[in-house]
């Protein structure tokens, strides 16, 4: 039996990991779309490693559940990267509460109940949850510990409480970096760790089609007042993935990584401060 890494959304930063991390190893890849995860695995079987694929609904417990079997088919779950997700600009409130936020839950939950020990999972977050105002403590503990079924029905998580996709967007975001926290005490008892990365603008297919759309004037506005001066790349991510999956990274667990060349701290204390908010590209996952 093979040791399996499991990648939830088959785009470019998922694969970037997969491909640090992936070595002797069974890397299955998972999408909504066949289509995507097809290509993906063409892409890495051509590469050398050992790869399979399969179709996934993150939205849904009974599809999550259906992937957890398959993978546990294959091998021990040493790895989940969580790389699946919907755009902000592209996808209603609804949809992002469901899949970015919900959908992230769900996988936790339930590869939390089969990864191995020594195992470890990254969930790619956005730096877009750094971007949202302080929740209050009750906030925070509801959006981390609530369980995956009801959180959908918290008050503060219904449609009317969001201004726009962005606002459910943060919100979402922000609830996976609460929820990787979280679910890092009960990986901890099977000996497994998990963390959180929050990319800022990754150059993707997502991302270029956001660059040359109607919002990329706000895009290119806010890698070029960024410190870094410019966008990130998958490879980039997928370096700080290595990190937080390998034994180099044994000690961090619970973590997330800001990487956006500061953007962050340029919308903050810096030249983007006080400048209306731009829809962010998705957790740059199915892109």
């Amino acid at each position: 039996m093979s040791n399996v890494i499991v990648v939830t959304g088959a785009g470019a930063i998922g694969q970037a990991i997969a491909r640090r991390i992936g070595s002797g190893k069974h890397i299955l890849l998972a999408d909504v779309r066949q289509e995507n995860a097809d290509a993906a695995a063409n892409v890495l079987a051509n590469a050398g490693f050992a790869v399979s694929t399969a179709t996934v609904d993150v939205s849904s417990r009974e599809s999550v559940h259906a992937l957890v079997r398959i993978a546990t088919g294959l091998g021990e779950v040493t790895g989940v990267i969580h790389a699946a997700g919907v755009s902000a600009s592209q996808a209603s409130i609804e949809q992002i509460l469901r899949v970015d936020l919900y959908g992230t839950a769900l996988v936790l939950d339930e590869f939390g109940m089969v990864i191995a020990t020594g195992g470890s999972g990254v969930v790619i977050s956005s730096q877009s949850g750094h971007r949202l105002p302080a929740l209050t403590v009750e906030q925070d503990r509801a959006l981390a510990t609530t369980p995956a079924d009801e959180l959908l029905s918290l008050p503060m998580l219904q449609p009317d409480q969001f201004k726009d996709g962005l606002h459910a967007y943060q919100v979402s975001k922000r609830a996976n970096v609460l929820r990787v926290r979280a679910e890092a005490v009960r990986w901890g008892e099977r000996g497994a760790r998990v963390n959180a990365i929050s990319p800022g603008i990754i150059i993707t297919p997502l991302a270029r089609d956001e660059l040359n759309g109607p919002n990329g004037a706000g895009y290119r506005r806010m890698i070029e007042l960024a410190p870094a001066g410019r966008a990130g790349t998958p490879d980039e991510v997928g370096t700080v993935g290595e990190l937080l999956m390998s034994e180099r990274g044994a000690f961090i667990t619970g973590s997330d990584i800001l990487m956006d060349g500061g953007g962050t701290a340029s919308h903050f204390y810096g030249p983007l401060a006080g400048k209306a908010p731009t829809p962010m590209p998705a957790g740059q996952g199915d892109a």
